[in-house]
């Protein structure tokens, strides 16, 4: 589709549809479900087998159960972000909550101007957890992204992740980005999602839901590098529309950490993230596409 006509056509029908209340936006999301699971079969073997290789206790009536769950999960996050384009704040408040304890974990990293590296996973919704910073504090945050192969939709989803004032910045200009900020003393919490598929040479591997994964060792560089605290964000699902946030330290002091410990640590954290909520994890996704190279030792 080009420029213009993105912008005439595609541009108005997503606002519009940001527009509905949220249960006809459901009621769409359950449309669409139907026809891009049920109908075209969107990754099934992909899903199948991941929940299989990741919950072997579970027998096949429970991995089916979970699939279906996640396939209205994956339509609502599609629908929820959406949303994002016309949503207000209060609405946002009422359905994305921040613990108190999250918010006093940032607030004490802003009283003392530090920059902080937040991690999180494809748990919940992952955007509105990103979104979720701007929303409840008055503090910039450097989102990280990689942009989209489609133009039109990387520009629409880069007005919608910085709608309420983020710093959103693609991967190869992060560190460029840390550096100017550094020098003009302006503090920011970077956020990072950890869980893509890394190439498996450079990768840190674990065992991470029963099976050996390649764990992309991006935050922990960062980290290591500039110094910067490190925590994991958890966005978890309690309802339909509804997502609970907090904030899980893993160290003020990375340069003091054994490489690979931080790594570590925010995986076993996502880990835990997924077992509270199985079907709200990003199933589709080809994570383990990569086998663990014979020259690595397990960690």
């Amino acid at each position: 589709m080009g420029k213009q006509l993105f912008k005439i056509l595609a541009v108005p029908l997503l606002y519009l549809i940001s527009r509905l209340p949220f249960p006809l936006l459901y009621s769409l999301s359950t449309g669409v479900k139907l026809v891009v699971f049920n109908v075209i079969g969107y990754r099934k073997h992909v899903i199948m087998e991941n929940l299989r290789r990741s919950f072997p206790a579970m027998n096949e009536q429970e991995i089916q159960n979970t699939a279906r769950q996640f396939h209205t999960h994956f339509c609502d996050v599609i629908f929820e972000t959406v949303k994002l384009l016309t949503i207000t704040p209060a609405e946002f408040r009422r359905r994305c909550v921040m613990t108190d304890n999250a918010i006093s974990t940032y607030e004490t990293y802003f009283r003392k101007n530090q920059t902080v590296v937040g991690v999180m996973g494809h748990c919940g919704n992952w955007e509105w957890g990103a979104i979720a910073h701007q929303i409840y504090f008055r503090r910039l945050i450097t989102g990280v992204y990689d942009p989209l192969s489609n133009k039109n939709f990387d520009q629409l989803m880069l007005r919608l992740r910085g709608r309420f004032g983020g710093d959103i910045v693609p991967m190869q200009g992060l560190y460029r980005r840390l550096v100017q900020l550094r020098q003009q003393g302006i503090s920011t919490t970077i956020g990072l999602i950890a869980d893509q598929t890394p190439p498996p040479e450079s990768a840190y591997w674990l065992t991470f839901l029963n099976q050996d994964t390649p764990v992309f060792n991006g935050p922990e560089k960062l980290a290591r590098k500039f110094n910067y605290p490190v925590f994991f964000m958890s966005v978890t699902k309690t309802g339909r529309g509804r997502y609970r946030l907090d904030t899980h330290p893993i160290t003020d002091d990375p340069s003091a950490m054994e490489e690979g410990r931080i790594s570590e640590m925010h995986s076993r954290l996502l880990e835990q993230n997924i077992l509270e909520v199985p079907h709200a994890w990003l199933w589709s996704h080809r994570r383990w596409k990569h086998k663990k190279p014979a020259a690595k030792t397990d960690n």
